[in-house]
């Protein structure tokens, strides 16, 4: 009798364990099948109203605004208003912004790219006018610029993985062994614009010109075997638009022929290199690229709609 009892419980613990793994499995089904609808979905973002506005940079192109060594763009029409960086001179970045109808107060969002004066310099300006930001930094910033950044008022959200900013706008995460950078993201229906600070991860390994096949687990967040996230890995879409800082001012013509072949598999469709990427960089991108080669200076204005 107690042989048959015991085998009646045996059975039962059995039935509940079978009830359990095939919840489970159903469960753990239903996610990855969410997370395969996330990966298809395409974007929300109206690339109408998506605009790139160079506030500071050492190159001219609107006469009336001054130039730097440095960089910093406004993006404007995704979720949140971007500013990312702030150029090497808070007065400079402000007087530029006033030249350009650009409210401090209506930019919701700062990124920086990497800890160099150049794309920082202007932010402690910039925050006197508007403290009610919030500041995405690498997160190997020093502690005590996160802490000024605090002071003023400001949110800090340190980056070391990828994340998604806002909906369709995404940082790689910080990138690099010796200077640590993140590159911004915007995700439209066209293709993927990838902004650039300076590149000094290199600019290939930011655009990615190889497809990746690792798989998601959450919403922009893909690593390579080397910990590596790149625009394409992120999103697996085609780069529409690659602009910013290409690292390039001292970089030989054969350097910069590669790079530019790298693009043109990838394919890399339009290219505005700025700031610290060197005339060099910049004739011979002109050259290859033509009619989607696009001049950038203080004061271009990029509307992505024109972008075919």
């Amino acid at each position: 009798m107690r042989i048959v009892f015991t085998f009646i419980i045996l059975l039962l613990a059995a039935g509940v364990f079978i009830l359990a793994g095939t919840a489970f499995l159903a469960a753990y089904t239903q996610r990855k099948g969410q997370a395969m609808d996330k990966e298809e979905t395409v974007p929300t973002l109206d690339v109408n109203n998506l605009t790139i506005t160079v506030v500071y940079d050492n190159n001219p192109y609107k006469q009336t605004l001054k130039t730097a060594w440095g960089f910093s763009c406004l993006i404007t029409g995704t979720e949140k208003t971007i500013l990312f960086d702030t150029g090497g001179d808070g007065e400079l970045l402000l007087g530029n912004m006033e030249k350009l109808a650009i409210a401090a107060d209506s930019i919701d969002t700062v990124v920086l790219s990497h800890i160099h004066g150049d794309h920082t310099g202007g932010l402690g300006g910039f925050l006197q006018k508007n403290p009610q930001v919030t500041v995405y930094l690498p997160k190997s910033f020093p502690e005590r610029f996160k802490d000024d950044i605090r002071r003023y008022g400001a949110k800090v959200i340190e980056v070391e993985q990828s994340l998604k900013i806002c909906e369709d706008v995404y940082s790689t995460g910080q990138l690099g062994i010796w200077i640590k950078e993140q590159s911004l993201i915007v995700r439209t229906d066209k293709g993927l614009v990838t902004i650039t600070g300076c590149a000094h991860p290199g600019i290939v390994k930011i655009v990615n010109p190889v497809r990746s096949s690792c798989q998601w687990e959450t919403d922009a967040e893909c690593l390579t075997s080397n910990g590596v996230n790149t625009a394409k890995q992120l999103l697996k879409d085609d780069v529409l638009l690659a602009m910013g800082g290409f690292h390039l001012e001292w970089a030989s013509a054969g350097k910069i022929e590669k790079i530019i072949s790298a693009f043109k598999q990838s394919p890399v469709r339009y290219v505005g290199p700025c700031h610290c990427s060197g005339n060099k960089a910049r004739t011979l991108f002109e050259k290859h690229f033509g009619k989607n080669y696009i001049s950038i200076g203080a004061g271009k204005v990029i509307t992505v709609a024109d972008l075919q």
